[in-house]
């Protein structure tokens, strides 16, 4: 197995503070903030202004008490958690299907240097016995560290909307199959994409729930009905809500009405700018609320990468003005993923979606952290957690990403 490609270097001898920046926090952004970093962790969160305001000599001696040489100024920034990336295919002209550990590992740096300091590797429907050696693959880059776990993201979804999948590899959800591809995944099956309509649909809803991977509703031509069962037998998640499924009908209210309505259910956008109008996603906000909001990529190989030709499991896919399209075959021409990074996803939320910088948050890193079981390592700025943190200048571009304490991108004066 390769080792992890960008590591990148300690924040310093052990000791760092990103000082002036403006911080979000759990609680709220913070102006004049400073977070100081020991080791791999997050040490300390506070604000300047008000410390000074509450407790003027002991936020001067906290100061006094720091090593210049310690003290980062990032007056005029923007500090928000590592982007956590739950549904992501490749990036940088490599693919998680490829079951080949250096193109694995390309896909995550690429996606890495622009924030996502932590993300789910999907795969793509395939043969079974393909799958499971992917996930054989990928079982050892979550055990090294550089993913939080595999997604299968097929074959058990539906011919009706397999979008991007190859129709004549799906497969109706046999138990004993999704457990045979759990069980390759070694204890790293994060998440699995079920149209929970086919034959054997609920039992491997129970059976995933019951193993403690997240069964998510997708690729589906479910009725409003059969969703509400699904989320009964333990479905938490709806994957690329809108994408793939039944629009929302004022007779047929389909999967969408039931998966946006549900509290236990956590919905997936594509803020790409093309998956989604900036007004169905405003309204996916308002209806399900920021708390239960996942902005991923589904970012295949291209992500990174110039407009050509890119696999996408078994197909081919032609990307063209930054939006990938399957070149031949029956799916020809439907959607194949995204070239989305999650920087761009962020930036797009708080320039042009209306969101605030604390709804971004949320949905690129606090509620995917907490689905992912993660949150007590990740996906927001806290004393203890892992110094996982972004960069970002005045107009939200990536100038500095920072994972478990050490550097991939530096930001002026580091």
């Amino acid at each position: 197995m390769a080792q992890q490609q960008s590591a990148g270097r300690p924040s310093d001898a052990g000791r760092t503070v990103l000082a002036g920046a403006r911080i979000a926090r759990p609680s709220g952004v913070t102006d004049n903030g400073r977070l100081t970093i020991e080791g791999t962790r997050i040490a300390a969160v506070r604000s300047r202004d008000r410390d000074r305001g509450r407790a003027p000599d002991t936020a001067d001696a906290q100061d006094r008490a720091e090593d210049p040489a310690s003290v980062v100024d990032l007056t005029g920034h923007l500090i928000v958690p590592g982007f956590v990336d739950m549904h992501v295919h490749g990036g940088g002209g490599g693919s998680f299907s490829s079951a080949d550990p250096e193109e694995c590992l390309t896909a995550i740096d690429t996606h890495r240097r622009r924030g996502t300091t932590s993300m789910v590797a999907s795969t793509v429907t395939g043969d079974l016995a393909d799958l499971a050696r992917q996930a054989g693959v990928l079982a050892e880059l979550v055990q090294q560290g550089d993913l939080a776990g595999i997604h299968f993201e097929g074959p058990f979804i539906s011919p009706q909307r397999c979008g991007a999948h190859q129709p004549e590899l799906l497969r109706d959800p046999d138990p004993a199959e999704v457990r045979r591809l759990v069980d390759a995944a070694r204890g790293t099956a994060a998440m699995m994409t079920v149209a929970p309509e086919l034959p054997g649909g609920l039992d491997s809803v129970r059976l995933l729930a019951d193993a403690g991977v997240i069964a998510a509703i997708g690729h589906t031509d479910s009725t409003y009905d059969a969703t509400r069962q699904a989320i009964e037998a333990g479905a938490t998640v709806a994957t690329h809500l809108f994408n793939a499924m039944p629009a929302l009908g004022h007779r047929a209210p389909g999967p969408v009405a039931a998966l946006l309505e549900d509290e236990r259910i956590t919905v997936e956008l594509i803020n790409d700018g093309t998956h989604l109008h900036p007004a169905v996603l405003q309204m996916a906000f308002r209806e399900a609320g920021a708390g239960r909001v996942a902005f991923i990529t589904d970012a295949m190989g291209a992500a990174g990468m110039n407009d050509g030709m890119y696999p996408l499991g078994p197909m081919r896919v032609e990307v063209k003005d930054g939006v990938a399209r399957i070149s031949d075959g029956p799916t020809a021409g439907s959607i194949a993923g995204s070239t989305l990074t999650l920087d761009r996803a962020f930036r797009r939320a708080v320039t042009l979606d209306g969101l605030t910088v604390e709804q971004a948050v949320q949905a690129l890193s606090t509620n995917p952290a907490r689905l992912l079981g993660i949150a007590d390592r990740t996906g927001s700025l806290e004393p203890g957690k892992d110094a996982d943190l972004v960069v970002l200048d005045a107009g939200y571009e990536v100038v500095g990403v920072l994972r478990k304490g050490a550097w991939l991108l530096r930001p002026p004066g580091v």
